[in-house]
């Protein structure tokens, strides 16, 4: 593989599309060795095909806001790699999504999907269309716009789309509700669904609750506990409010929480009925976590800043991508910051890639750190396909019994002879392996 060759090609070829390209080096960067040493991939242009998506789907959106006017938005699903199994992976209604942004989602949802070792192929969609600021009603005419077009390329065992930003259990709800009356089909189609229309228990807290199962086993390769950890997490949405409820169940503390607008600064922890308050700030629909401060005393509001300022022993990316630059590594490391883990997803800058790796220090990418989501969904889709429902307590072993197996291929993959463990290496080649051998074994198609 030459690997400035490719990189030249898709840069030509997909000029501006800046996350999507930041994505595949990274992928490519890791996988270099291991790719040469299978000339069988490269006479069959296995990166060639791997790096371009299978299908991508264009549409437009048109729906009537509540003044009787008409409004049109663009609607997207990215079908990246269905080696492995049908696409699966989230839809994102946001202001920000654009081509781009939803070629990256779904190319690193291909290796995430990989390394949970459930049948899932890689996808991604979504919408320009922002719920904040929309009435409930204007929330249901768009989905059901949205539905109008995208319900004839997904299915059951052909693409299961799920929530990501934007898109929570109210928006799957009136999407799954308009699936069902254009097709007459009650399946498993979607995920995130309601507990009453099949459903999976703890899925709204299952990426936060991954990412602090595999936050453990990183300390513990160490010989370090959770327990007493300071913990700085960005966002306040429904990652960050499971990484809260689980980081504080064991025992360490959460001391910020962040918007748009700025940080929360707690010291006396996020915890109790703080957590269950970031659900609160969730549903007003508005992007600013200052509301915390007003309501709890003793909790500080930092305006236009970040919370890796802080001195933390862990950090944990949790709102979208790039929000953790080269400056927001180094303060991380003067602090004497033990462990990274990114639970949002690319949620690191290269420049902050390299520095942790430089530093030796505990770093994950999202592909790993943020499966437990996709996982659950996964688990989701076989509570459906048997028409059983499994105990919270069920589907927490099995998500936490994943998880461990994700760490233990970034080791097994990612361990260097110095004896640290490159996660970001480890995570790539081992999804890598497990979608190249399937389309080997599939042909040219």
């Amino acid at each position: 593989m030459e690997l400035q060759k490719i990189m030249a090609h898709l840069e030509a070829k997909h000029s501006g599309e800046n996350e999507y390209l930041q994505a595949v080096r990274e992928v490519l960067v890791s996988i270099e060795d291991v790719y040469n040493a299978h000339p069988e991939f490269e006479k069959a242009k296995l990166i060639e095909r791997l790096v371009e998506p299978e299908r991508i789907i264009i549409f437009r959106v048109p729906w009537v806001d509540d003044k009787g006017e008409v409004q049109v938005n663009l609607g997207y699903r990215v079908q990246f790699n269905s080696a492995i199994g049908p696409y699966k992976g989230g839809l994102r209604f946001h202001a920000s999504v654009n081509l781009s942004i939803l070629k990256f989602l779904a190319f690193e949802q291909t290796f995430k999907n990989a390394l949970t070792t459930l049948p899932m192929g890689g996808g991604k969609g979504g919408s320009d269309f922002s719920p904040r600021g929309k009435s409930d009603a204007e929330v249901m005419r768009f989905c059901q716009a949205f539905m109008n077009e995208l319900y004839r390329y997904i299915g059951p065992e052909i693409d299961i789309p799920a929530g990501d930003i934007g898109v929570g259990g109210r928006e799957v709800g009136y999407l799954f509700g308009q699936y069902k009356k254009l097709t007459r089909d009650w399946s498993g189609v979607l995920t995130g669904k309601g507990l009453e229309f099949g459903g999976s228990l703890i899925r709204p807290e299952a990426t936060g609750y991954g990412g602090l199962y595999f936050v453990k086993e990183m300390l513990a390769v160490k010989g370090l506990d959770i327990k007493g950890k300071r913990v700085a997490i960005s966002g306040f949405g429904n990652v960050a409010w499971g990484a809260a409820k689980k980081a504080t169940e064991m025992g360490a503390k959460v001391i910020t929480i962040s918007g748009p607008d700025g940080y929360i600064y707690d010291e006396q922890g996020v915890s109790g009925e703080k957590i269950d308050y970031m659900l609160e700030l969730r549903a007003s629909g508005n992007d600013i976590c200052s509301p915390y401060a007003e309501r709890f005393k003793g909790a500080v509001f930092v305006p236009s800043r970040k919370p890796w300022e802080v001195k933390c022993d862990i950090a944990l990316p949790c709102a979208t991508q790039n929000e953790l630059n080269g400056d927001d590594a180094r303060c991380l490391i003067d602090n004497g910051t033990l462990c990274v883990g990114e639970i949002s997803n690319m949620g690191c800058t290269p420049e902050a890639i390299d520095l942790f790796v430089e530093h030796q220090m505990l770093y994950a990418p999202g592909k790993a750190v943020n499966a437990g989501g996709v996982a659950t969904s996964g688990l989701e889709m076989s509570q459906n396909a048997t028409h059983l429902n499994w105990s919270a307590d069920e589907v927490d072993a099995k998500l936490h019994a994943i998880m461990h197996n994700i760490h233990e291929q970034c080791v097994k993959y990612g361990t260097e002879p110095s004896g640290y463990v490159n996660y970001v290496k480890g995570a790539n080649i081992a999804g890598f392996m497990k979608v190249a051998k399937a389309m080997m074994a599939q042909g040219v198609v």
